[in-house]
C-alpha cells in the first residue's frame, strides 16, 4: 500500500467517524426537548389526579341516597357522618328522650324526623364552625319499629313491623294461639302522641269470620299486643 493509499483511506475512515459524531450531536440535541414534551404530557394528568380523586371521594360522601320517608324513632341508630371531619363522624343512638349528641352541634331532637331532614338540621348547627358542611344521616339499626305481642301465643316477643303489618300478621308470627286463649279478648296497647295508651279490642272469631275487620288494625311502633 502506498502512502498515498494509506493518507485516503485514513481520511475515509475520519470523515466517518466525523459522520457519526454529528448525528450524534444532532440527536443529544433534539433528545431533551422531546423529553421535556413527554414529562409534560405526562404530568398533567398526575397533576389533575389528585383533584380527581378528592372530586369522586366528595361525591361518595355527598352522593348518597337520601331516606325522605322513614321516620326516626328511639333507640335506633344513627351512622352521622360529616364529609372531611372524622371527629365528628361517628355512629349514635336515639335516646329515650328522642335527642342525640354530637360535638360542635350538642343536643338534637332527632325522633319524629327523617334522615333527610336531620342531615339539614346538623349542617345548619355546624355552619358556626365548618365552611359548607356535607352531612349525611343513615340509620345504622332500625329498633323502634317494633310491636310486642305477650300471653298465650306460642312464640312471644318483639317483632318488626313490615309489609302493613295487622294484628291477623302479629298472631300468625308469633306461631299462634296456645290452648286455652282467649281469642275473643285480645285487645292493643297503643302508645299515643300526648303519652297517654290507647286499649283496642280485637275479637279473634269475628274478624276471621268477615265482622268487625276494622278491629284489624295496621300496627305501630311499640303497639303491644296482649292475648289472655
Amino acid at each position: 500500500m502506498t502512502r498515498t493509499s494509506y493518507s485516503l483511506k485514513s481520511c475515509s475512515l475520519g470523515m466517518e467517524r466525523i459522520g457519526t459524531l454529528l448525528l450524534c450531536g444532532v440527536l443529544c440535541a433534539a433528545l431533551p426537548s422531546g423529553l421535556a414534551a413527554q414529562a409534560a404530557a405526562g404530568s398533567a394528568p398526575q397533576a389533575n389526579a389528585p383533584a380527581k380523586t378528592d372530586a369522586a371521594s366528595h361525591g361518595d360522601a355527598s352522593g348518597k341516597a337520601h331516606d325522605d320517608t322513614f321516620v326516626i324513632g328511639n333507640d335506633d341508630v344513627l351512622a352521622i357522618n360529616v364529609w372531611n371531619e372524622k371527629e365528628i363522624s361517628r355512629s349514635v343512638p336515639v335516646r329515650s328522650d328522642g335527642r342525640i349528641s354530637l360535638p360542635l352541634v350538642g343536643e338534637e331532637q332527632a325522633a319524629g324526623q327523617t334522615p333527610l331532614k336531620l342531615e339539614v338540621e346538623i349542617a345548619a348547627k355546624l355552619k358556626s364552625f365548618i365552611s359548607e358542611p356535607e352531612v349525611t344521616v343513615i340509620v345504622q339499626q332500625i329498633n323502634s319499629q317494633k310491636f310486642n305481642i305477650l300471653g298465650m301465643v306460642n312464640k312471644p316477643g318483639s317483632y318488626m313491623i313490615s309489609n302493613s303489618a295487622t294484628v291477623l300478621d302479629a298472631i300468625a308470627l308469633a306461631g299462634g294461639f296456645r290452648d286455652f286463649a282467649k281469642q275473643k279478648n285480645i285487645y292493643v296497647l297503643r302508645q299515643n302522641a300526648d303519652g297517654t295508651q290507647a286499649r283496642l279490642p280485637f275479637n279473634y272469631k269475628d274478624v276471621v269470620k268477615g265482622k268487625n275487620a276494622e278491629q284489624n288494625v295496621k300496627l305501630q311502633p311499640r303497639d303491644t299486643i296482649f292475648v289472655p
